[in-house]
């Protein structure tokens, strides 16, 4: 698939997300939508630069699961027209507020898409002073609060809140019959995660929502993680492992009474760097949330 937008990548996806894009870097660079065809009519769509989406499609209409960064919809619908024929799926589910997973909103809105989130997800949009919110049909039109479940193309189609995870507006998304878990933002495989604070985002509450979505899943189920490639519970579990262990060390730390800059010269996470530190996370950022989380709620 050869669907390309040149956007300045940096910039876009912090801004997309409503996060200060200070001193980031703008690269230019070409967008390419990628494809991989899970069988049952599903595919997932991915750009290596935003959140991977989720694609249902058959006789009854089109579900994607979010909708990528502001300015990529006209490379989003190539992918869509390729593989389903039509630009406009017939809804969307938002799995969490950030940008880079609903920065497509307003482009398929105005194209007759019906977007779907949690109660959480369209008052943080709503609320932020990011741009792109203002756009028409940035807001979700149908929200829930514990669940919602489409019934559609042979597939029941579960969203299932899971409550201050990533943010506090994550849901996850099941394809119940092709046993495919879209887990959001709630599973970054293989990089350290991002857990918004300020967007009521908790490590317990990440932790807890990972070993949820372990628990859905079983030995053959296929996850679509936020970031990253597709998985399995194997590095589902990697990654339970990973932040449960981090979370301890910052947290032993920080009730030895060390301050931020303490925490950070004694580099807990120092053989973690290599694996799961990346441009977004780096380690230093990583440990910086684990002990302001350590600090609030300790």
């Amino acid at each position: 698939m050869s669907f390309r937008l040149a956007i300045s990548t940096a910039a876009a996806v912090l801004a997309a997300s409503g996060m200060a894009v200070g001193t980031a870097s703008a690269v230019r660079q070409d967008v390419t939508a990628s494809s991989t065809d899970m069988g049952d009519g599903i595919h997932m769509i991915s750009t290596g630069i935003a959140g991977n989406l989720a694609l249902l499609t058959g006789d009854d209409g089109v579900v994607m699961v979010d909708d990528q960064l502001p300015n990529t919809g006209s490379v989003i619908e190539g992918a869509v027209v390729e593989i389903a024929g039509a630009g406009a799926p017939r809804f969307i589910v938002n799995t969490h507020w950030h940008g880079d997973h609903t920065g497509g909103n307003s482009h398929f809105a105005q194209q007759g898409s019906t977007v779907a989130a949690h109660h959480n997800i369209r008052t943080r949009i709503a609320d932020s002073e990011a741009e792109w919110t203002d756009a028409p049909g940035a807001l979700p039109i149908l929200t829930f609060g514990d669940d919602l479940t489409f019934h559609m193309n042979g597939q029941t189609v579960e969203a299932v809140h899971v409550p201050s995870a990533h943010t506090d507006g994550d849901a996850f998304v099941y394809f119940r019959e092709a046993d495919i878990l879209h887990m959001g933002d709630i599973f970054f495989s293989g990089w350290f995660p991002f857990i918004d604070l300020d967007s009521g985002g908790t490590v317990d509450g990440y932790l807890a929502g990972m070993e949820r979505g372990l628990a859905m899943a079983g030995e053959d189920t296929r996850i679509i993680p936020g970031h990253g490639p597709l998985s399995t519970r194997v590095e589902l579990q990697a990654s339970i492992d990973m932040l449960r262990e981090a979370a301890f060390r910052v947290r032993t730390l920080v009730e030895g009474g060390a301050d931020l800059e303490a925490v950070l010269a004694a580099q807990p996470l120092a053989d973690y760097d290599a694996e799961w530190s990346w441009r977004f996370i780096t380690t230093e950022r990583m440990v910086t949330t684990l002990y302001n989380d350590a600090v609030s709620n300790g």
